[in-house]
């Protein structure tokens, strides 16, 4: 993986500068000095090795041990569910490849977590001892088996980043895809599935096979791979994931479409690949004045200078005509930066807590306005949906419980588990999780429930067919009345 990608991974998951390195702590004392090198912080400082190396079971113990050091709620954590997890993808692996083995059995586990790692360790020695000497079948048990202990801690914050995750010819601004969002998100089918109700319908053409097959928003999906992506009135998430595709995977889908608007049902096979989407529709911040002096604003993501240019362009809206209200658009946000959040709230507050960050022991920082940034003075409603996820729920939080606006769409996507922090792996690779939980303003759990809309205003795939978008019309009705 070039190390500039493997950087950009680490800055998503950066929200809290630091640096230096910290020894892992465990039940029963300090780490034995043949374990690996403890996690190192991936800070502003860090020196990152020029090139990933493989992934070893050497690199699996560090992350274990990683997180039992710096995890929230790690010192007290019951390790046991993440070897079980490793060794069960593990047994897949080898299972897929034809590869399985009689010492193939999970060890006794304790909750000793110094000694049942050595009882993992042990048997997952002795069943590649008997395998081919082929490198790239070690690395990917080694990978596989890191995946599923990270997927173990169930934290939608905790993830491993590695190699093999952008083609060799990206280029910047390439998406890598089916060239469609679905109205139903991965990180709603993976946080709250049961939150999806049917249709499954096409929310955005981005471009790419989606768009060169004709495909338009209001397209119901009927089928995926020839199954219904609802069963019983509940979401296949096996659906929604084949219509979300990720590099490397190059399989076509094959899609069946109705067209509400003129009862045509026809079946399309589409290949992910890459392509350069619509600029209208992944360009970061959007804007355009709205009837009744009113500003709209749309933002898909908290990055660095997101706050700034969301207040210049309301300022620009506002040139030559005096503004009555913002409707600021957060569908689809999926989050980003902590510090964006509290400066962008500086807009509309000052000398506010937005949230706290709190430690398993309950010690809590608190998270402020950034009462540095001039007032606008505005009233404001927001836009949201099962999309919004992270920061754009810390932000949506403040709006409600501080009364700063009105939310106006759906329910948000009920993931932000607390600001994640990466640490760099002796292999390159960047293990990401949070030391600290996320509560709202106050001190409510927003995590996998979410924030609530004032104004439950859900889009339809008659509406997207139409073009309407009944949210934004509700919240230009709230700011005029």
């Amino acid at each position: 993986m070039n190390i500039k990608i493997l950087i950009a991974s680490a800055a998503l998951l950066l929200t809290v500068s630091c640096t230096g390195t910290t020894a892992p702590q465990t039940q029963g004392g300090t780490a034995p000095a043949d374990r690996p090198a403890a996690c190192e912080r991936f800070g502003p400082n860090t020196r990152p090795p020029a090139e990933e190396t493989p992934t070893t079971i050497d690199v699996v113990e560090q992350a274990y041990f990683c997180i039992l050091a710096e995890y929230y709620g790690g010192a007290t954590l019951d390790t046991r569910p993440l070897l079980v997890g490793g060794f069960a993808a593990l047994t897949d692996e080898l299972g897929r490849g034809g590869r399985d083995v009689a010492e193939a059995t999970m060890p006794a586990l304790t909750g000793d977590r110094q000694a049942d790692w050595a009882a993992f360790e042990t048997v997952y020695r002795r069943i590649t001892d008997r395998l081919p000497e082929d490198a790239k079948l070690r690395e990917r048990l080694a990978a596989v088996t890191l995946e599923a202990v990270v997927a173990e801690l169930r934290d939608n914050h905790a993830r491993w980043s590695y190699g093999g995750q952008r083609p060799p010819d990206y280029h910047d601004g390439d998406l890598y895809d089916l060239g469609l969002k679905a109205s139903v998100s991965i990180p709603q089918v993976s946080n709250r599935p049961g939150t999806a109700l049917p249709p499954l319908f096409v929310a955005t053409v981005l471009g790419g096979a989606a768009k060169a097959a004709g495909l338009r928003p209001g397209d119901v999906i009927e089928s995926v791979g020839g199954a219904a992506p609802f069963v019983g009135g509940r979401v296949t998430p096996a659906a929604v994931a084949a219509l979300h595709p990720r590099y490397p995977q190059a399989d076509p889908v094959r899609i069946g479409l109705l067209r509400p608007g003129t009862g045509r049902r026809w079946t399309v096979t589409l290949k992910p690949g890459l392509y350069q989407p619509d600029p209208a529709a992944v360009q970061r911040v959007t804007s355009k004045p709205l009837p009744g002096g009113l500003a709209y604003v749309r933002l898909s993501g908290f990055a660095p200078d997101a706050a700034t240019r969301v207040l210049e362009a309301i300022t620009a809206l506002g040139t030559g005509r005096r503004l009555t209200g913002v409707v600021l658009d957060l569908r689809g946000n999926g989050g980003g930066s902590p510090a964006e959040v509290n400066r962008l709230l500086g807009g509309f507050a000052h000398g506010k807590v937005t949230a706290y960050h709190c430690t398993a022991d309950g010690a809590c920082d608190t998270e402020r306005t950034d009462d540095g940034v001039t007032l606008l003075n505005l009233p404001l409603a927001v836009l949201t949906d099962r999309g919004c996820a992270s920061a754009c729920e810390h932000f949506s939080a403040a709006v409600k419980d501080l009364g700063l606006g009105r939310l106006v769409g759906t329910r948000t996507a009920g993931a932000i588990s607390g600001p994640a922090q990466p640490y760099l792996l002796s292999n390159g690779t960047v293990l990401g999780f949070p030391a600290k939980r996320h509560l709202g303003p106050g001190r409510e759990l927003i995590d996998r429930i979410g924030v609530a809309p004032d104004h439950h205003v859900p889009l339809t795939a008659e509406d997207a067919a139409a073009g309407r978008d009944p949210a934004l019309a509700k919240a230009q009705t709230l700011l005029r009345g």
